[in-house]
């Protein structure tokens, strides 16, 4: 199962998103874009950034990390 939810911080589009491994565990992965420039440009994408035995605690750990990456190098 993969779920997308979208949300919007200090002029980025935060798209977190939690993949289920093989194994069961789920992979937190996340997709910034900073608003007003090309996508190619601005675009930012992390994959497995840790592993979690729920889709929720996932992806509340991309939408964590997002807030920290753009609040240090935004």
């Amino acid at each position: 199962m993969q779920t997308q939810h979208i949300h919007h911080y200090n002029g980025y589009a935060v798209k977190p998103s939690a993949h289920r491994l093989p194994d069961g565990s789920f992979s937190s992965n996340l997709l910034l874009e900073r608003a007003g420039t090309k996508p190619a440009e601005a675009r930012y994408q992390f994959y497995s950034l840790d592993y979690f035995s729920n889709e929720e605690q996932a992806l509340q750990h991309s939408c964590r990390w997002a807030r920290h990456w753009v609040d240090t190098r935004g």
